[in-house]
């Protein structure tokens, strides 16, 4: 039995019913501050040009509302070509036909903006590296690198991408692939240190044939299951702006519930883009609100706002998702909003300060 959604909002079947799904690993957490509203899972300081908000400000955007934020730039940065845009200067990646690029300095931006904050405010931070090449041998190398230049700093590596929609086709060089040793000895040290993995891979490809099979969900399912000791969160459940739920959707990812192999995979629920799905109608909602409080231990909330300028909008996928908030019991909310970041990003701490008091950086230049 299937239940069908107003357009645009597509859904699921799972097990005889009709479900949105998340992944999350399982277990308990310690408790959050009661006022604060949400964790972030997912925050980009500055954008496609490497311009943002200042962290200083950012931390009075947070204010009474956000706990804590696993924060990144965007490892691409966006090319102004004279030859393609003239003076009209690109500062998205949908804006022009010029490619994007790696921008490495990146990790050293976001790393030197975070230790320019006292203590306490540090503290509410959880960095991430995202500056590398998926596609290269030695990005496991830049990692290492520059855990070992800013040690204190790091929890996690991403949000990174393999396959999304537009942005794939963009960047110069390699295409990247789920099927890339490269992405495997990223992992691989990602376990070694203890580092939390946020990966931007999409289920499917762009405006995907109806009834199809995803197109890398088997790829995706490989890569997971190949890292069995890497915290891995997987962001937007796998979908984007046009790589829409398909019917079986959730169908495809019980398996991978039911499943212990994928424990350690886990899923944010961030991205306006995704909201639309979930609260585009009062049964979609039901349906998300079903499921997540059959695994709440299995989802994170994240905002993937880039460089708000102020507290609404900041907060505007928090806000959009009220509906949902409003089905869930108070304690699954908490856990999706607060306490399954904490489990998550303070067990990370933990591990990655350990690796880089048995590893200082060699006084011998590589």
């Amino acid at each position: 039995m299937s239940l069908s959604a107003p357009t645009p909002v597509r859904v699921w079947t799972l097990c005889g019913r009709v479900a949105i799904v998340g992944l999350l690993i399982g277990g308990s957490a310690r408790p959050q501050t009661p006022s604060y509203q949400f964790n972030d899972a997912h925050f980009h300081l500055t954008n496609y040009i490497q311009e943002g908000t200042r962290i200083s400000d950012f931390l009075r955007i947070m204010g009474n509302t956000t706990g804590r934020v696993a924060i990144f730039g965007i490892p691409l940065q966006q090319q102004w070509s004279y030859r393609v845009d003239g003076e009209n200067a690109p500062t998205y990646y949908l804006n022009t036909d010029a490619p994007l690029y790696y921008y490495s300095f990146i990790d050293a931006a976001i790393a030197m903006a975070y230790k320019s904050l006292p203590p306490n405010q540090q503290a509410r931070l959880d960095p991430m590296i995202t500056g590398f090449n998926p596609t290269d041998m030695y990005a496991a190398d830049h990692i290492r690198r520059v855990l070992q230049t800013f040690p204190g700093a790091f929890s996690g590596i991403g949000e990174f991408t393999i396959h999304k929609e537009f942005v794939s086709a963009k960047v110069a060089g390699e295409v990247a692939s789920l099927q890339d040793p490269a992405l495997d000895r990223i992992l691989d040290f990602a376990a070694e240190v203890g580092l939390v993995v946020l990966i931007h891979s999409d289920v499917d490809v762009p405006f995907a044939k109806e009834g199809s099979q995803p197109a890398y969900l088997a790829q995706t399912k490989e890569v997971f299951k190949r890292h069995p000791r890497t915290t891995i969160i997987w962001a937007h459940t796998g979908t984007g702006r046009v790589v829409r739920p398909i019917r079986n959707h959730a169908a495809n990812l019980a398996e991978m519930f039911a499943d212990p192999a994928f424990n350690h995979v886990s899923v944010d629920i961030s991205w306006d883009e995704v909201a639309k799905y979930i609260v585009g109608s009062p049964e979609a909602t039901r349906i998300t609100a079903d499921l997540i409080q059959r695994y709440p231990d299995r989802f994170l909330f994240g905002t993937d706002e880039v460089a708000p300028a102020d507290q609404s909008k900041y907060t505007r996928v928090y806000e959009q998702y009220q509906p949902l908030w409003k089905l869930l019991d108070s304690e699954t909310s908490r856990k999706v909003r607060l306490t399954n970041y904490e489990r998550i990003f303070d067990a990370a701490r933990g591990k990655v300060r350990s690796w880089e008091a048995s590893h200082p950086a060699s006084a011998k230049v590589p």
